[in-house]
Parts: structure tokens; sequence; C-alpha cells
């Protein structure tokens, strides 16, 4: 790695996914304005909105898009406006 490119401040930060209220600790140099408390330890605060907890790839509730289906029922429809 380039020297001197890189911050210096990392720190432990509080990550909070919003949609199920797990919270884990990293270490960011992102700037907050809340914190938190765990453990009698005050974290600096990041609200996220999906996290590796909540994300439908990583918790197997995916939906499958068949996308083969789609196109096809797309072109029965309107794929041969344009052949006349």
């Amino acid at each position: 790695m380039k020297k001197g490119i890189h911050p210096e401040n990392y720190r432990p930060v509080a990550f909070k996914d919003m949609s199920n209220e797990d919270v884990f600790i990293s270490r960011s140099t992102i700037q907050t304005r809340e914190t938190i408390e765990i453990d009698g330890t005050s974290y600096p605060l990041v609200k996220v909105e999906i996290s590796n907890t909540s994300h439908p790839f990583y918790t197997g509730k995916s939906k499958l898009v068949d996308s083969a289906g789609r196109v096809d029922k797309f072109m029965n429809r309107y794929g041969n406006r344009y052949k006349k």
C-alpha cells in the first residue's frame, strides 16, 4: 500500500441495522453525531438500513426472479408489433 494516503484515526464504531435492531462493532473513521452504550462503553453510532443480518441474500430469504419468463412474456405481448 502507498504510505500517507490512509487515515490513521480508525476507532471502534457501532453500526445498528434499523430493520432488525442488530448492532455490531467495527473499526471505522466515519464521523457521527449519535452515540450508543454497549457493555458500559460508549461508541459512536451509525444507523444503516440493511446489513448482513437483514439482507435477503445472506438470510436465505431471497426471491428468485424468473427473468427468462418475463422476457418471453414481453416478446409474446409486444415483440411482433414491428414485424408487420
